[in-house]
């Protein structure tokens, strides 16, 4: 439940702080009778993205048992390419969002009231649908439960909560280390789903080494334990692990992790309080 509250915050969060400056920025400009318009273009997204996660469920019931191991690896592998990719954008481009938000609306002013809905639906799809590739892949490495539902409603609920307040101007946070510390989390969460992705290969066939186990601990750690059920929630973890499980976790997380370091170290001098930002 824990990584699919973490990516349901942070993926809250980046769209709560993206709405926030646009309407800041609209306010500002004295345009307030195009917020329905902005309004109507999220909506949309969120509407999309709920479709979107429907339908992975739905494609998911509907296959065989070994396709359904295919696509879940293959949405698992697919959802921690774009965990990396968000991870890194963001400790990339966080600082200079406002600027360019900012800049899109001018331009979708000049163009017609309807080019703002459009800006709105553009930049809250992303997060959506990338939100629902993560709460499909969490769903399915953690055994089919509710529980990854649940957490990820908790994140984006505490999201839009955070996102109220800072719009607010309420509170200032540090957007560089808030995004510092979800990425270092969400790396290993898609070193689990990405060793999960190999594990449901293994069982369809595409992958050697199912039978090479290199730990067997389910005595000590049994799947239906709620402790053995809380690894397998927050690091895609199992009892019974093969070596090329732990071969790729390790492959993945120590040079995304350094990579990661390195650039986080780069960015930390230059800080841009959250409120800020939607100011």
């Amino acid at each position: 439940m824990f990584s699919n509250f973490l990516i349901g915050l942070r993926e809250g969060i980046e769209a709560a702080l993206i709405v926030s400056i646009l309407v800041a920025y609209v306010v500002k400009l004295g345009q307030q009778h195009l917020l329905p318009r902005l309004w109507a273009g999220v909506g949309l997204a969120i509407a999309l993205s709920v479709g979107f996660a429907s339908l992975l469920a739905i494609t998911s019931n509907e296959l065989s048992e070994r396709a359904e191991q295919i696509f879940a690896g293959t949405t698992s592998i697919a959802a921690v390419a774009l965990i990396t990719w968000m991870i890194f954008w963001m400790a990339k481009r966080a600082r200079f969002i406002k600027g360019q938000l900012q800049g899109e609306v001018d331009a979708a002013l000049d163009k017609g009231s309807w080019a703002l809905a459009i800006i709105a639906f553009v930049a809250v799809i992303r997060e959506g649908l990338e939100t629902a590739l993560f709460l499909y892949a969490g769903i399915s490495s953690s055994g089919g439960t509710s529980e990854p539902v649940i957490g990820a409603l908790l994140g984006l609920l505490t999201a839009v909560v955070i996102g109220v307040i800072i719009y607010r101007g309420a509170v200032s946070l540090d957007l560089g280390k808030l995004f510092r510390w979800t990425g270092f989390a969400l790396i290993i969460v898609a070193a689990g789903l990405l060793a999960y992705a190999v594990h449901e290969y293994q069982e369809a066939g595409l992958l050697p080494g199912e039978d090479n186990v290199a730990f067997d601990i389910s005595s000590t750690i049994p799947p239906e334990s709620w402790y053995g059920s809380l690894l397998k929630g927050v690091f895609s973890f199992r009892p019974v692990t093969t070596w090329l499980e732990i071969i790729v976790w390790w492959a993945y997380a120590v040079p995304v992790l350094v990579l990661f370091l390195k650039k986080t170290k780069r960015q930390a001098p230059q800080k841009q309080p959250l409120a800020q930002q939607a100011a």
